[in-house]
């Protein structure tokens, strides 16, 4: 009772405190709000969603891949890797034109800012003989780099840094670095002028081969011309030489292929296939492979790309972009180093 009726009694003593309690709480929350910021951990890499990811919710489950943004910002993610032949059936509404192509760029522009996302690589897989980037016959490969350009055009418009292109066309060693060269060569001179880097996955057969990757980009030595490695693909032939499909029977090491292609990375992928109980991918070691990519110097967007039967495409990818999480907490830490 004396504590209430002093205060009640003395309105100017009231008030001061009641102004340092303001003050107090005000304090304290601004604290609290500093200490939040400090446990939210930062990787040393920002994170894209490969649009291959969902590529059976697109083919089977008609999910839109005209709204991939969106779908890539619910899953958590804030850069976007494009894949063209997605969007085939778009393109053929459009009217199958170059055309239809810009226009669709355009569009997908528009969502991409619609929803504060980043737009980061166009991955262009074209058709049959299209698609011939290091075949020795010099007419299909001149065709196959103007097949090409309208997609550096695509890719500029959509403002992602690069593009992503196969080096397929011969089993020849010299052959296919002769022409490999050759094409990116060409179309790098091409993309120069629209701001767009022309960059190779390892994707199958001598394109797999990280020593001899690394030689090509070495030869064609442009500042826009580079590499995406991928975490799992290093198959240099299957069986019956298909190039999809078939049981690999030879493959390079995939640790020292990474290493081999990171001097050159604009990009990376991280392929994942299946997951432990533990969450860890039950075929690559993603640990090994993030400290290549942080000891390369690479602090860019790493790209998920989950290609596993196990998961529904989601589940996967939200499993990648954790293990992911994980594997750069425990770098930072320097465990298992």
């Amino acid at each position: 009772m004396k504590r209430r009726k002093f205060i009640r009694n003395t309105s100017s003593t009231g008030l001061a405190i009641s102004l340092l309690g303001m003050y107090a709480c005000k304090k304290t929350s601004t604290k609290k709000e500093i200490v939040t910021k400090k446990d939210v951990f930062e990787p040393f890499f920002k994170l894209s969603l490969a649009q291959w990811s969902i590529h059976k919710m697109i083919w089977e489950e008609n999910f839109d891949p005209m709204n991939f943004a969106k779908k890539a910002k619910e899953l958590g993610f804030s850069g976007l890797e494009y894949v063209n032949q997605l969007y085939n059936k778009e393109i053929e509404k459009r009217g199958n034109t170059n055309e239809a192509i810009i226009s669709l760029a355009n569009d997908l522009k528009k969502r991409s800012e619609e929803h504060q996302m980043h737009n980061q690589i166009m991955m262009v897989d074209l058709q049959g003989e299209e698609n011939l980037l290091a075949t020795p016959d010099e007419a299909i490969r001149k065709q196959a780099v103007e097949n090409h350009k309208i997609w550096v055009d695509a890719t500029s418009i959509l403002g992602c840094h690069s593009m992503r292109i196969n080096l397929f066309g011969s089993l020849d060693e010299g052959k296919w670095k002769e022409s490999s060269v050759a094409s990116l060569t060409e179309l790098s001179e091409y993309a120069s002028a629209k701001n767009v880097n022309i960059i190779v996955e390892n994707h199958g057969y001598l394109s797999s081969n990280g020593a001899l990757m690394a030689e090509v980009m070495a030869t064609v030595n442009k500042k826009n011309c580079g590499t995406l490695p991928d975490f799992g693909n290093f198959c240099l032939r299957r069986e019956g030489n298909e190039l999809w499909g078939t049981p690999c029977i030879e493959e390079y090491d995939k640790y020292k292929g990474v290493e081999e292609l990171m001097p050159f990375a604009k990009g990376v992928s991280a392929k994942s296939f299946n997951f432990d109980e533990n969450g860890n991918e039950t075929t690559i070691d993603f640990l090994k492979m993030m400290k290549i990519v942080k000891d390369a110097g690479f602090n860019g967007y790493v790209g998920v790309e989950y290609e596993g039967e196990e998961l529904p495409e989601e589940k996967g990818i939200l499993a990648t972009k954790a293990l992911l999480i994980e594997v750069a907490k425990k770098i930072n830490t320097g465990a298992g180093s």
